[in-house]
């Protein structure tokens, strides 16, 4: 691991003037579309395509399942497409990507139809998610990275709470076909002119521009990565957490219903959402100045601590505050790899090595929900899947502080 460089530049990144803000807000108005889209609108596409053509829910929820391990895959490849064509033309790409998904799901009337949107899904979740806006603010941020990180991230949160009940608003009015077909015609009349008029070139001294003379091939950061030791913890103990979160969360109002009822499990998943934002946004004012590695381990711990409340306290307000506390670090979870990526290795590899993190972290949690939702119908409750999450958090606290050789190279 090679310790970034610290560059002496005019640059102030804090200053409202600097142009990287204006990238962050690009960002932003990206995850709303990206999450909204192509993560949170999964459940409408689910009971939509249900009910307009009766299909069962295994045949819609594979398609899902493809997408994510698809989009898995191309996540790989982002850090290298924003390095070879630039941050601007990369954007563009998954704007389009994204919208010509949102128009095949809309036009979906045959089950291998379903596969072959959720394949251009795929590329549009690659081109407008958390690999993306990690690259693209690389190249405008070092010192202020992860309080941009964040704020763009909160796009993410947005798309969920204000995207999906628009979406559903919009079904109600004029179907499921033109909702999504207007979704598609929004985010390429919002975006794509914010993305000319905004993105440009980035500052000399960021992120790739500070590389190395002879950088080296992708496939060789990539390979050289995965027998890294301290890229391996840090990846490795992601993806449990991850699996754990979006296994818990995916199965939150099925165990939350029968225990205090549908419209307080509603609230609940409402406050943990909301508490995800609060979450990211109070530690973006502090996310830089901290150990980001124990940072990430006490995030671990303090979601394992909520999942021991939920599964054996059954009070309303109990259970309510359990899941406020676990969603105080859901939105951190998805930022703070980037950081630690950043902080520990050469920033000519920083592009390359989220992807590769990105990606795996997200095929392993496409089976997060699968495997809970086994164990429960093995075990006949939620306890059993449950304390397996919180097994994970723990293994993954004690994982994320093994760092490895502090200096170890590229090859």
């Amino acid at each position: 691991m090679l310790d970034n460089p610290h560059h002496t530049t005019p640059t102030d990144e804090s200053s409202l003037r600097y142009e990287g803000w204006r990238i962050v807000a690009v960002c932003f108005l990206l995850a709303t579309f990206g999450w909204g889209l192509g993560f949170y609108g999964q459940s409408v596409y689910v009971a939509e395509l249900q009910r307009a053509h009766g299909w069962s829910a295994s045949l819609i929820s594979s398609g899902t399942t493809f997408f994510y391990l698809f989009g898995a895959l191309l996540v790989v490849f982002v850090g290298e497409a924003v390095r070879t064509y630039g941050a601007r033309l990369s954007l563009i790409a998954g704007t389009l990507a994204m919208a010509a998904a949102a128009v095949a799901i809309g036009a979906v009337r045959e089950p291998w139809q379903l596969y072959l949107a959720d394949a251009v899904l795929a590329f549009g979740w690659a081109g407008t998610s958390l690999a993306m806006i990690t690259n693209t603010i690389s190249l405008w941020f070092d010192r202020k990275r992860g309080m941009a990180i964040s704020l763009a991230l909160n796009g993410a949160s947005f798309g969920g709470i204000v995207g999906v009940p628009l979406l559903v608003t919009l079904i109600g009015h004029i179907g499921f076909a033109g909702a999504m077909y207007g979704a598609a015609g929004a985010m390429l009349v919002l975006l794509l002119p914010v993305i000319l008029l905004f993105v440009g070139r980035p500052p000399a001294h960021h992120g790739w521009h500070a590389a190395k003379a002879k950088p080296q091939s992708s496939t060789e950061i990539r390979a050289w990565a995965l027998r890294d030791v301290g890229f391996l913890t840090v990846t490795i103990a992601f993806a449990l957490v991850l699996f754990a979160q979006v296994g818990f969360i995916v199965h939150l109002i099925s165990f939350l219903d029968p225990v205090i009822g549908r419209e307080r499990a509603a609230v609940a998943v409402a406050v943990l959402t909301a508490m995800a934002v609060v979450g990211r946004v109070l530690f973006s004012l502090v996310i830089d100045r901290l150990n980001q590695r124990l940072a990430s381990a006490l995030s671990f711990l303090s979601q394992a601590a909520a999942l021991l409340v939920v599964i054996n306290l059954h009070h309303d307000y109990v259970l309510i505050g359990a899941c406020a506390l676990f969603g105080f670090s859901v939105g951190n979870l998805i930022t703070l790899p980037s950081l630690i990526v950043q902080q520990e290795f050469d920033s000519a590899a920083f592009g390359v090595l989220i992807s590769l993190n990105t990606a795996i972290n997200q095929v392993t949690y496409a089976f997060g929900p699968g495997i809970v939702g086994a164990l429960r119908d093995w075990s006949g409750g939620y306890s059993l899947p449950f304390y397996l999450c919180i097994a994970l958090e723990v293994a993954a606290a004690a994982l994320i502080m093994v760092r490895g050789a502090p200096r170890a190279k590229l090859p």
